[in-house]
């Protein structure tokens, strides 16, 4: 069992590292607790234009020369804004670590928001929002998110062009000093380096920014909001998108519902696949997944099929999940469980796979979970498991979402209304 450290800094900084002596990087995640959903309403995209914009110039130097120097040792590094949280993630050969910690630091703790990236960021906003219209799935996933999870954790990143148009540099400086500090930050590593050195480094760089006073954030009280919408667009294609209540990573049924995602959707053995295009050939593509806001777990199920066939693919997906209940093989289960286990360790024993996992840990349950823990609560799962969870976490509350020319005849739980999509 790998070593794990958790703790907090004096700064502020709560942290975890996964102690990997043979491994020949170190990943590092900094997670600040604060995305899209901390925009003001009149604002929305704000978060995600700070997020972009942080690189593009500090007090030392240009945006060119802050991407020189990373570029200069190797540094495999990346962000993304968030319901929840904005991500800075970052590889490097172990030699370059502190340099790489401090060039995070100079772009968080000193960023100069220059004028002109600002304008051409939001300009790349404008022009992300108008390239949505032409994903058909992108599209289908941003409305049914909203109708779904409402106005708040049910937000695009980008924003819209209404509330892009109202945001400016000073924006983003307000943003960036309310919400990017110690307190509100969450640091995993992962890789051949040792805890005490992870928090030598990373107080000396950090120290002095802003409050260090640890604030969780308490999740948003995520609530589910049943519905139907049909949005009109011409489109060859029908995208069906639907969604029930599950639980979180946090639940004890957790386990049960990754194995019966595994069941549904592992892959070209998985049911919605074998059942509902090879031998019925109703969609382009089909497939299983989760979501989980923190306090909320949901299941998604979505299809591409052609509008005449848009009704009975709808009510196929519905009924091949009901239908575990009913014929569900412990074979099936095995192979659902194979899966989880080997991607785990092969793809997600990788050291940016542990770092990441490790911060998602920090996240929802506020500690480190053991790797065999969590493989051990999956490999227990058997087809009675799966059953009961079935039994416990009915589908009996729907939001659905059509895009294309035809809408549903009938919605089960649901009226139907259609809108233009947007």
């Amino acid at each position: 069992m790998d070593t794990v450290t958790h703790d907090s800094l004096p700064c502020g900084i709560e942290y975890g590292v996964v102690h990997l002596p043979k491994r020949h990087v170190i990943s590092f995640q900094l997670r600040v607790l604060s995305g899209c959903c901390a925009d003001p309403i009149e604002n929305l995209g704000l978060a995600r234009l700070v997020e972009e914009t942080l690189d593009k110039g500090t007090t030392r130097r240009t945006g060119q020369e802050l991407s020189d120097a990373f570029d200069a040792i190797g540094a495999g590094r990346g962000s993304g804004t968030g319901r929840e949280t904005t991500t800075f993630t970052c590889t490097v050969l172990p030699e370059h670590f502190e340099q790489a910690v401090a060039l995070h630091a100079e772009l968080l703790r000193t960023p100069t928001f220059p004028d002109d990236a600002v304008t051409a960021n939001i300009d790349l906003s404008r022009q992300e929002l108008i390239a949505l219209q032409d994903d058909a799935q992108g599209l289908t996933d941003k409305i049914i998110s909203r109708q779904t999870y409402g106005d708040v954790l049910g937000r695009h990143p980008l924003g819209t062009e209404k509330t892009l148009n109202t945001i400016t540099r000073d924006h983003l400086v307000t943003h960036w000093e309310t919400h990017f500090q110690c307190g509100t930050m969450i640091l995993s590593v992962a890789g051949p380096i040792e805890p005490q050195r992870v928090a030598d480094v990373f107080q000396n760089h950090f120290d002095g920014f802003g409050s260090s006073e640890q604030s969780r954030r308490e999740p948003l009280g995520a609530t589910f909001s049943p519905g139907a919408t049909h949005h009109h667009k011409d489109l060859e294609q029908q995208q069906i998108s639907l969604c029930f209540p599950g639980v979180d990573a946090t639940h004890d049924d957790f386990p049960a519902q990754q194995v019966l995602l595994g069941v549904l959707s592992g892959g070209m053995s998985g049911r919605l696949f074998t059942e509902v295009r090879e031998k019925r050939g109703l969609v382009y593509w089909v497939g299983a997944w989760q979501d989980m806001p923190r306090g909320l777990g949901t299941i998604f199920l979505g299809a591409s099929t052609t509008p005449e066939r848009c009704d009975e693919t709808f009510s196929t997906l519905l009924s091949e999940v009901d239908r575990l209940s009913v014929d569900l093989q412990q074979d099936e289960v095995d192979r659902a469980i194979t899966g989880i286990v080997a991607n785990r360790q092969t793809r997600g024993d990788g050291t940016r796979a542990r770092c990441s996992e490790l911060a998602s840990d920090l996240f929802f349950f506020g500690h480190p979970i053991p790797n065999e823990e969590k493989l051990a609560k999956v490999s227990a799962v058997n087809v009675e498991t799966v059953k009961k969870y079935l039994d416990t976490h009915p589908r009996n509350r729907l939001s659905v979402v059509t895009l294309g020319p035809r809408p549903l005849s009938q919605t089960p739980g649901a009226a139907t209304t259609s809108e233009v999509a947007t």
